[in-house]
């Protein structure tokens, strides 16, 4: 059964799925906070976005990338910070999970930034 899935670039692929896995978890933070923090909704709809340009190769979608650096670092930092100050007296794996995947989720977006910044003459 051939796909009908036509992957223009892997690099497109791989940065989409990023993307897509971050804005689905922005919807689980907006979720838990009872849509309190519509910052976190806002960012997972410019994520998808992204996703969608950097799949189909669009031009746009670098300069989203670059706008999306900042805010992601900010949501990751905040939030890391925040998991670090307030259970830092009761530990459990869960937290350290949730620290460990914040800090992979920082690492990611500037990497994700650098990679689309260097190649952003190869998007059409």
């Amino acid at each position: 059964m051939k796909s009908k899935l036509k992957v223009k670039r892997r690099d497109g692929l791989l940065l989409a799925l990023f993307y897509t896995i971050a804005g689905v978890a922005q919807i689980i933070v907006l979720a838990l906070s009872n849509f309190a923090l519509f910052t976190s909704g806002a960012l997972a709809v410019l994520s998808f976005i992204a996703a969608y340009g950097l799949f189909t190769t669009k031009k746009w979608s670098v300069w989203l990338v670059i706008g999306l650096l900042f805010p992601h670092v900010v949501f990751g930092a905040v939030t890391l910070y925040a998991s670090i100050l307030l259970y830092s007296f009761y530990p459990e794996a869960s937290l350290l999970l949730l620290d460990v995947l914040l800090v992979f989720f920082i690492i990611l977006s500037l990497v994700s930034f650098v990679y689309v910044a260097a190649k952003r003459e190869t998007f059409q």
